[in-house]
């Protein structure tokens, strides 16, 4: 009996491993920002204007419904509304270094550019809000996914005050 004892518990730690990855079945664990006042504001502008699909694959559920983040595809493509700034591009920060930034822009949307591990993190720049769009591997090109956010967040996430244009206002 000891044995059949020795036996289970690989497998039942093995499963209790794999439930703390993820939320549910198929459902990806994504840590909701929480912005407030203006930002927040924006941020259920644009979840209003996000499209259905992202690079040809549908939108998926998170666990916690919230106009802070939105999935699509499996594995995900995660983008996340009312980050604070990226480390790389914050003054005073141990990993600040603006001049070894990536920068890439699509349609009118500028995005910083850093490589994971297992794919692609962009975060918006030049913006009031800060917008994150995490892109695995999978979806090689990584920037293409971007074009399907890019027309909704310019139309939602103002320009910051450097950026906007004096003659809109």
């Amino acid at each position: 009996m000891s044995s059949t004892v020795r036996r289970v518990l690989p497998v039942v730690s093995a499963l209790l491993v794999l439930s703390s990855c993820t939320s549910g079945f198929g459902e990806p664990e994504v840590a909701l920002p929480s912005p407030t006042g203006e930002a927040a504001d924006a941020c259920r502008a644009l979840a209003e204007e996000l499209p259905d699909e992202v690079d040809g694959v549908e939108r998926g559920e998170l666990p916690e419904s919230s106009p802070f983040a939105a999935v699509w595809g499996d594995p995900a493509i995660v983008l996340r509304c009312g980050v604070p700034r990226p480390e790389l591009v914050t003054p005073g920060s141990e990993t600040y270094d603006p001049l070894g930034a990536e920068f890439v822009g699509v349609n009118e949307v500028t995005w910083l550019l850093e490589e994971q591990s297992d794919g692609v993190r962009f975060t918006t720049q030049e913006r009031a809000v800060f917008v994150e769009m995490t892109v695995p591997d999978d979806y090689a090109p990584e920037v293409n996914p971007l074009l399907d956010v890019a027309a909704p967040i310019d139309r939602a996430i103002p320009p910051d005050d450097l950026h906007a244009d004096p003659e809109s206002e």
